[in-house]
């Protein structure tokens, strides 16, 4: 007897990808599990296999079906990089963010926004880190008028990322401020309330031993007390 089969969604999402190979050659470009290398050592100095990196790379072979690539982006050209369509940015940021100048990017990066290759979301990785490098300094702004200078029509769409990344600048840093302020009154507070405790205790502690006939002087020594503050327990 036949087994029947209920066709998921799952089903033609597939169907769509193999009438439309691009696209599912992009899909599987950008999910497939890999790992990039990009550190300071170039050529990545030990085995590229990502199952050698265990302790037990025997036993992680038999854990796992398979190894994840290993790309050591170090060694790939920046004309090669050029051909990796959607991830292409965030490798030329991986491969080049030990830099301090990227001007000598703008018009790869350019390339990729004219065909539509770097998303909004890797632009806000690159702008993030070059306003961590540079801060909003003549540097910074040179880098974005250049960019924009090769595609102008990006102008207002790479202006709206840097405000948002200004605005949420701005945010944090305010509620960073109200956190300090906060953290400096309580530990004020605490300390006052610290001082006035240990005030009504030696104002006890002196009424006491007064009552008890201590003459003023040894009470003062003793509580730390001033003579007016002494004065004013005596009444």
């Amino acid at each position: 007897m036949k087994k029947s089969t209920t066709s998921t969604p799952h089903d033609a999402v597939f169907k769509t990808f193999l009438r439309h190979p691009e696209t599912a050659r992009d899909f599987m470009e950008i999910h497939l599990p890999m790992l990039f290398y990009h550190g300071v050592d170039s050529p990545y100095p030990f085995s590229l296999c990502w199952l050698d990196e265990f302790a037990n790379p025997e036993v992680a072979r038999r854990l796992y079906a398979a190894a994840f690539p290993l790309v050591d982006i170090t060694v790939v050209s920046d004309d090669d990089i050029m051909q990796h369509r959607r991830i292409a940015l965030l490798e030329l940021i991986q491969k080049h963010i030990r830099q301090r100048d990227l001007l000598g990017l703008v018009e790869r990066i350019a390339s990729l926004l004219v065909t539509g290759c770097a998303n909004d979301r890797q632009l806000k990785a690159l702008f993030n880190y070059l306003m961590i490098q540079h801060g909003h300094t003549p540097r910074f702004t040179t880098f974005i008028r250049d960019v924009v200078g090769h595609v102008p029509h990006t102008k207002e769409r790479l202006m709206t990322l840097i405000e948002r990344i200004r605005a949420a600048d701005r945010r944090k840093g305010e509620r960073q401020g109200r956190q300090l302020g906060l953290e400096e009154g309580l530990a004020e507070g605490l300390e006052k309330g610290l001082e006035k405790g240990q005030r009504v205790a030696a104002l006890r502690i002196a009424r006491q031993m007064l009552a008890d006939g201590l003459d003023r002087e040894t009470v003062q020594r003793f509580t730390g007390l001033t003579a007016e503050e002494l004065q004013d327990v005596s009444h």
